[in-house]
């Protein structure tokens, strides 16, 4: 690398890739760094809303179609392929980042957790969630004092790693909690909140009208791993193609899903002091491309 990483980060549908084409365009020897949980699986690209053909030839991209959406994929597995593809960057790697987990694991090196999946089958047959918090709060009260008793997700992922590493979910590190200097420039977007649930709206019409409901009808028959089923929109799709919902209410859900989502991203990126926020009022790429531009080319 010639410099230090530039990131645009925001939540999703908020138009940072078109920045992100726009900025690279202009800046000889920039490449860009999906940094994104989705955009790994091959073959889901219209519902992770990936970069086209076309701009794939015109810059080059990294940390997308990494793996077949039937196979899971953890953050260490994005640090390992990130990691990789920066040495290989001469330039300047612009990251385009929706997964804060990701972008924290890379730019602050996180100490991250191991998997277990076979602690992790047995966690997830438990249906008790007070008992599973309780449990934690036994073997590692300090990793239960940061989780709400009622998240299964962040509980049951607690204990994996306490019971399967033999040493407490907590001890990782300072971990999300901590943000260190950092000779990345993180340059954030942000939409009103009505502006950005237009937008939401929008785009899952867009996907809808691209073929969506074929992309995921054809990935369902081959087979979706764990975390790429829960991927949006194609979890509520796989309801309609399973009889569950009809097709409108299925695409009902997966608006006011992808809603929810992007203020979990908004409030997510907002803890970060390192962040240069910047609100859009009409047009990304004209408000924002000429401040990535200037952060490339510092």
């Amino acid at each position: 690398m010639t410099g230090p990483p530039v990131v645009v980060l925001a939540p999703t549908a908020s138009g940072k890739s078109d920045i992100a084409m726009a900025a690279a365009r202009a800046v000889a020897g920039t490449e860009i760094v999906a940094v994104d949980a989705m955009q790994v699986y091959r073959g889901m690209d219209i519902g992770t809303a990936k970069p086209s053909a076309a701009d794939q030839a015109a810059v080059p991209h990294h940390g997308i179609d990494l793996v077949a959406p039937s196979v899971d994929f953890s953050v260490t597995d994005y640090v390992a392929a990130y990691d990789a593809a920066v040495a290989t960057i001469a330039g300047r790697p612009l990251l385009v980042a929706g997964t804060g987990l990701y972008l924290a694991a890379v730019i602050d090196r996180l100490d991250v957790p191991g998997q277990f999946p076979e602690v992790r089958h047995r966690l997830e047959t438990q249906s008790d969630v007070a008992a599973l918090w309780a449990r934690l709060d036994a073997v590692d009260p300090v990793a239960a004092g940061r989780i709400e008793p009622g998240n299964r997700r962040r509980i049951v992922r607690a204990l994996e790693v306490t019971e399967g590493s033999g040493r407490p979910f907590s001890s990782y590190g300072p971990g999300l909690r901590a943000y260190p200097p950092t000779d990345a420039t993180l340059i954030g977007l942000r939409w009103s909140r009505p502006a950005l649930a237009r937008r939401v709206e929008q785009r899952v019409a867009a996907m809808i009208d691209a073929g969506l409901v074929a992309e995921v009808a054809t990935l369902h028959a081959a087979g979706l791993s764990r975390t790429a089923g829960q991927a949006l929109g194609y979890k509520e799709l796989i309801d309609h193609l399973e009889g569950r919902a009809r097709l409108d209410e299925a695409i009902a859900a997966t608006v006011a899903r992808t809603r929810q989502f992007a203020v979990r991203q908004e409030r997510w990126f907002r803890r970060d002091p390192r962040v240069r926020w910047y609100d859009v009022e009409r047009d990304p790429v004209a408000e924002l491309a000429p401040v990535v531009i200037a952060a490339l080319q510092a």
